[in-house]
């Protein structure tokens, strides 16, 4: 499921194209639920995550937010990965939820040379496999190779774990999963 932050409208950090507006064929614009569905399914399914996932598009100001909650951090991040506690008899498992910030994934695309819509869906691959039980601050590279053959697999641009270990990049600025206990209590749920 994908959700996108009612005040993505009128944040004046964003210098995007809504999809709602005229231009729809402008690289920076917002990409549709629909679209954004689409990919999730499929790459859920290349990931090997079973279970629903929902997705928030949202501002920095709300993603500094979640990761000064539940990571102790403030500062914004790109995406967070909220894994759910495994729920005794649910009837629907959930898998967890993801929160992209939308102004920082608009920057990345840009200093990257794609559009806004592939950085969002290389930070919904990226928090996916998070989700999946990958931790690239602790895999020695299993997550970074994993994310390397299935972006080629999905035909998407230069992965997060792949930027931030070039020789030249500075150091990477998304996050690891978020997995504070009071997480538990809202069933991994931001």
């Amino acid at each position: 499921m994908i959700l996108f932050d009612q005040d993505l409208d009128s944040d004046p950090a964003l210098n995007f194209v809504s999809a709602k507006r005229a231009d729809l064929r402008a690289p920076s614009r917002l990409p549709s639920a629909r679209s954004l569905s689409r990919f999730l399914s499929r790459t859920q399914a290349a990931v090997r995550l079973r279970g629903q996932v929902t997705v928030l598009l949202t501002t920095d100001s709300a993603i500094r937010g979640l990761n000064r909650r539940f990571r102790g951090k403030n500062k914004s991040t790109d995406v967070l990965s909220f894994p759910a506690e495994s729920i005794a008899g649910a009837g629907e498992k959930i898998a967890g939820d993801l929160a992209i910030s939308v102004p920082t994934a608009a920057r990345q695309a840009s200093a990257h040379g794609h559009t806004l819509s592939a950085e969002i869906k290389v930070l919904i691959l990226h928090g996916l496999l998070h989700l999946a039980g990958y931790d690239h601050e602790t895999d020695a590279g299993r997550m970074a190779r994993r994310e390397s053959l299935l972006r080629a697999r999905l035909n998407h641009p230069q992965g997060l774990v792949e930027r931030a270990f070039q020789v030249s990049a500075p150091k990477s600025r998304h996050s690891a999963s978020a997995r504070p206990a009071a997480v538990g209590k809202r069933r991994g749920r931001p």
